[in-house]
């Protein structure tokens, strides 16, 4: 079977702290299982030393391409940043804050097959506090009631897609709920998954910027909107591309050229 082209991406905000070594595990990882591919972070105006970061990986990593939003536009709106910039036949993400180790991509790209769309990770066990284990236990099972999802873990950034299944869907979320309505939409849109074990880790750097307490009300305001567009109107049965971010007057910046040889960073 020929190896397949892979575009691995990473939404970053305030992540100056781990963003590099994501890079290099990628680089590094991806090397291994494909002859063609990119690495992309999307900087979702980050406010510390991020943008510095990058700037120094792309002049040491070929295959890196940043795109910059000038302002923080949210997570969800970083995903389709990084989804519609994407352009090889298989789009892998995970977050820049390093909870995920890029390396078990490895354990993801066999399971591909012929009959598989979207190979999905979920956590062998969650490495945070006590309460975000039990607000992400809760919010994962309110989730998968109303919304009849049937992959084990939607709150698992750990995924790998196959780019032409986003010419089948629309994605409309600015915040963390993309993930329920990527999942669900893609669901409805007949897409084959497949699950795989990944490892969590302790956020070493930085703060969560979406299970915390201060956005769970807002969190569970944009969850009933979704609930009433995805469940009720039935937009997950429209197709078409992505739709564009509402409200962002600023365009995104991009830096590194795309190349046909890939050098190992560094």
């Amino acid at each position: 079977m020929a190896r397949p082209s892979i575009s691995a991406f990473f939404p970053a905000y305030n992540d100056s702290g781990t963003i590099a070594s994501m890079v290099v595990l990628a680089d590094r990882t991806l090397r291994r299982v494909c002859d063609d591919y990119e690495i992309i972070v999307v900087n979702d105006g980050s406010k510390d030393h991020t943008g510095e970061v990058l700037s120094e990986m792309a002049a040491l990593c070929p295959a890196l391409r940043v795109v910059t939003h000038p302002v923080n536009r949210g997570y969800g709106a970083a995903l389709r940043t990084g989804f519609e910039s994407s352009t090889k036949d298989l789009i892998f993400y995970t977050d820049g804050d390093a909870q995920y180790d890029p390396r078990e991509l490895e354990l993801l790209v066999p399971m591909m097959t012929e009959g598989v769309d979207i190979v999905n990770g979920y956590k062998i066990s969650r490495s945070d506090p006590l309460h975000r284990i039990i607000v992400g236990k809760i919010y994962c099972w309110i989730v998968k009631l109303s919304f009849g999802i049937r992959i084990s873990d939607v709150d698992c950034d750990f995924r790998l897609i196959r780019r032409e299944c986003f010419s089948k869907v629309k994605l409309h979320s600015s915040s963390g709920t993309i993930c329920v309505e990527m999942m669900k939409s893609l669901q409805d849109a007949g897409m084959r998954f497949a699950e795989a074990p990944v490892h969590h880790y302790h956020r070493a750097y930085g703060k969560s910027q979406f299970f915390n307490f201060k956005r769970l009300f807002k969190t569970f305001i944009d969850l009933g909107g979704l609930w009433w567009r995805l469940m009720v109107k039935g937009d997950v049965k429209r197709e078409g591309r992505s739709a564009p971010i509402a409200g962002d007057n600023a365009p995104a910046t991009q830096s590194g050229e795309k190349q046909e040889q890939k050098a190992p960073c560094g």
